[in-house]
């Protein structure tokens, strides 16, 4: 299936650019384009594409806010949302994730970046750009408010994947670490997603920072 994408930048140079890297991908076609946050959001209702790339900063709107809209706990069927930024900034980084992102990248990460992070938030993962994601870990190791808890005690070996998850980690990596077969590492991954109720992978990383499971 051809991944459907909606591009949200004020600038046009930088929507013709997003343009030009995910149409020229076989699997990719961008749907729409908006310059501000009100458009954005517009379109996607109304297009209900499977990926969205919104910038931070943009007129009518900025792009955490239509993320909310969106993608936001309270929105009962979500997108999926990759905020694609030139300001490398924690409060940014926690808002987007914290409002229902499914991936933050800085604008200098390439084009092949862009393009893995628009394929894993399609596919129901995430990404984050490899220079905030430290900072962003040892943000949400220091909770404003106590997580909530898990729907069920999670298994030693849940807790193994959950660490690992955490850390970065693929499923792959995950599989080698822990010397078990890719489909036993996904079998897990969907009881850890049930019990803490989370929908992507950085929802997990950050339930594991925040309860103290990784210091």
């Amino acid at each position: 299936m051809t991944i459907r994408v909606l591009i949200a930048d004020d600038q046009e140079m930088v929507r013709t650019g997003f343009r030009m890297i995910i149409d020229s991908q076989p699997d990719m076609e961008v749907v729409g384009e908006a310059a501000d946050g009100v458009r954005a959001v517009e379109l996607a209702r109304g297009l209900r594409p499977d990926v969205c790339l919104f910038d931070i900063r943009m007129p009518g709107m900025d792009g955490l806010e239509a993320t909310r809209l969106l993608a936001g706990p309270a929105v009962p069927d979500p997108l999926r949302i990759v905020i694609v930024t030139t300001f490398d900034m924690d409060e940014y980084v926690y808002g987007a994730l914290r409002g229902g992102a499914a991936g933050f990248l800085l604008k200098d990460g390439g084009p092949a970046l862009l393009v893995e992070a628009v394929r894993a938030a399609a596919n129901g993962g995430s990404l984050v750009s490899p220079t905030v994601t430290v900072r962003l870990l040892e943000r949400l190791a220091a909770p404003a408010a106590p997580p909530s808890p898990p729907r069920e005690a999670l298994t030693e070996r849940e807790l193994d994947v959950v660490r690992l998850i955490a850390r970065g980690r693929t499923n792959d990596e995950i599989a080698g670490e822990l010397f078990v077969s890719l489909s036993t590492v996904k079998t897990h991954l969907g009881s850890v997603f049930r019990k803490l109720d989370a929908r992507n992978r950085v929802e997990i990383a950050a339930w594991a920072w925040e309860t103290g499971l990784m210091r």
